[in-house]
């Protein structure tokens, strides 16, 4: 049997949102997580349980102060580095609610995004090819890429293009939260094949899904499912455990 190679690992992270007057308490409140090499790993939870400051502080946003725990990737102790150098570096984010950034076109966006992730300088006609296949893949029309980033999408369209930025920039972790949040059932199943696909292509790429629905489960099949309870999460295990979510709902597990 092949060793798993330890990709991204929380160890009993507390974060809280930072406040003027220092006040903030911990919404996490000792996260602990490890994610191998080409692991799929679903959290789910409540509303206001965690999940997205979650998401927040492992990408080092500025509206969240991590007070105690680590954040390792790929060996690395990343808890103090900023969002720009864990990006460089691997870590992908995708937001639940994508900003509109009117004046930058997403081709634009994507060319700065990967010289600096890559050092890659494609001109626009180069990279203009590379996202055509993943725009035909995610039903997105050729001229998508020329609209301002975010401004005017739909919500599908938004979560379309966050999928499309994690093919192209080719991330080692990519964390999704909330992906399929305000998605019809198709345009989640676009979002989630474009998952999959991406996860064929590189199958090292590690995955943390963050969702309220077993829907997208059903989709993309992750290896391992966590329930998140008040900062907390306070069970793992597979599939099983997402229908017993399903069933019994969170209070089964408060």
């Amino acid at each position: 049997m092949a060793a798993v190679t330890e990709l991204f690992r929380i160890d009993n992270l507390h974060a809280r949102p930072v406040s003027d007057e220092g006040d903030a308490a911990d919404i996490l409140r000792g996260v602990s997580l490890t994610v191998a090499e080409g692991e799929v790993h679903a959290i789910m939870g409540p509303n206001g349980c965690g999940k997205s400051t979650l998401a927040s502080a492992l990408l080092a946003s500025p509206e969240y102060e991590v007070t105690s725990g680590r954040i390792y990737f790929q060996g690395d102790d990343v808890t103090d580095w900023p969002t720009d150098v864990r990006a460089k570096a691997g870590m992908f984010l995708a937001f639940q609610y994508p900003q509109e950034i009117p004046g930058v076109s997403v081709i634009q966006f994507l060319r700065q995004a990967l010289s600096a992730r890559k050092g890659l300088d494609l001109s626009v006609l180069e990279l203009r090819l590379a996202t055509m296949d993943w725009m035909k893949r995610l039903g997105m029309d050729s001229s998508f890429v020329d609209r301002y980033l975010n401004e005017g999408f739909s919500g599908g369209e938004k979560k379309r293009n966050e999928v499309m930025q994690m093919a192209i920039l080719e991330p080692e972790i990519a964390i999704l939260d909330e992906t399929d949040s305000g998605l019809d059932i198709d345009a989640l199943r676009i979002v989630a094949k474009g998952i999959r696909e991406i996860r064929a292509d590189r199958p090292k790429m590690g995955v943390v899904l963050i969702t309220h629905y077993q829907r997208l489960l059903d989709e993309v099949a992750p290896d391992h499912v966590h329930i998140m309870v008040d900062g907390r999460i306070v069970a793992s295990g597979g599939m099983e455990l997402a229908a017993q979510l399903e069933s019994d709902g969170y209070e089964a597990f408060r």
